[in-house]
């Protein structure tokens, strides 16, 4: 793994890696087939700190560069998506506390994942998708509370997490502009989770409707502004697409891997497989677009690390590996021939973890538009 880390990360990275393959990467099959909530292995990342990577070392987190979290997500992401993509969300619950919250706020979304507790980001709309700014969730002002009523869907980690950060217009005739953010944590009278979707891949992690019936929360629940809802969101989303497509690198990592691994065992003309020039190729190139993604998204959280504008990267990072994702998963499926087919083997699992990667935290169309307006001011 080319990423440059810290002694800390070295540390952990080893752990993580026993904790992924010995507790993570066989188990989340049973559940990529049952659909579970696999409670156990969270509750043992739980205790290893994993949910909680992303808290600032000054709000008692344990002062990991973003590089170095990458390496372990990474790690993770090569064992299952689905939990690391859990892990990864949680991380994206806490965002919009740290780009524009208050001290309290962010003091309170960080005691909750160091106690454990997951957080969720909850922007996408049954209407509302690509262009979230249509988003329907109201808040309405009534004395020093605000009442939430709608529907967000897709939501990753809804029902499981102790804490989200939600969108909903305070001013219904102002559309983007009159959105703004909210902090609601669980168990707030109203909210409640609706539809869990029974998705083709990422299994292991939960995705469901978060609903909204009068729901009241304090003003103080308000992040930023009223009004900068949909700028703090564009933010938030910004920095989560690098971590997309730091996980979308892990699967590509884990389909050559298994890849290699099949074609040094495969006697076809009474040689290895992987003799062959051709496959030999193939696994070059897994290789080089593997190293180029895990790069872009290197790159991209250096400049978070820096202070340096990182939007572009972010989505070249997202985009790039979201893609060879799914074209790596699809080549290493074509080295395991009609084994490759079968969910006896773990390659058919890959492509249809990888799909989502070219979708969620806005699809890779999208992210050509944000690429393509930066050149063509």
């Amino acid at each position: 793994m080319a990423y440059i880390i810290s002694d800390e990360a070295k540390d952990l990275l080893e752990a993580v890696k026993e904790f992924c393959d010995k507790e993570v990467k066989e188990q989340c099959k049973a559940y990529d087939v049952s659909g579970e909530w696999p409670k156990e292995i969270y509750d043992k990342a739980i205790e290893m700190g994993l949910t909680s990577l992303e808290v600032p070392e000054e709000y008692g987190g344990q002062g990991l560069s973003r590089v170095d979290i990458a390496a372990l997500l990474e790690c993770m992401a090569i064992a299952d998506a689905g939990f690391a993509t859990t892990i990864s969300a949680s991380g994206l619950g806490t965002k919009p506390v740290l780009i524009s919250g208050t001290e309290e706020q962010k003091k309170r979304v960080c005691d909750l994942l160091l106690e454990g507790k997951f957080g969720a980001f909850a922007l996408t709309e049954p209407m509302a998708g690509s262009d979230p700014g249509a988003g329907k969730t109201v808040a309405v002002k009534d004395g020093d509370s605000y009442v939430l009523n709608g529907r967000k869907c897709f939501i990753t980690n809804a029902g499981i997490a102790g804490f989200y950060c939600i969108t909903a217009l305070t001013d219904k005739t102002a559309g983007a502009k009159g959105m703004s953010m909210f902090l609601v944590e669980e168990g707030t009278p109203g909210l409640s989770t609706g539809n869990h979707e029974n998705k083709m891949g990422i299994r292991c992690s939960t995705t469901a409707d978060v609903v909204f019936e009068d729901c009241r929360i304090p003003a103080s629940a308000l992040i930023g502004k009223e009004g900068q809802g949909f700028s703090i969101a564009m933010k938030t989303l910004d920095q989560a697409r690098t971590w997309m497509g730091c996980i979308a690198t892990g699967i590509a990592q884990r389909g050559m891997e298994e890849a290699i691994a099949y074609g040094k065992e495969r006697i076809q003309f009474g040689k290895p497989i992987i003799r062959n020039q051709a496959l030999q190729f193939k696994v070059a190139d897994m290789k080089i677009k593997i190293e180029t993604a895990r790069q872009m998204v290197a790159h991209s959280l250096t400049l978070m690390d820096m202070g340096e504008p990182y939007a572009v990267d972010s989505a070249i990072a997202k985009c790039y590996a979201g893609d060879i994702a799914m074209e790596v998963s699809s080549e290493a499926i074509q080295m395991f021939g009609g084994y490759g087919y079968s969910r006896e083997y773990p390659v058919e699992k890959l492509i249809r973890d990888a799909k989502i990667f070219q979708i969620f935290e806005g699809t890779n169309e999208v992210m050509r538009i944000v690429i393509a307006n930066s050149l063509c001011r």
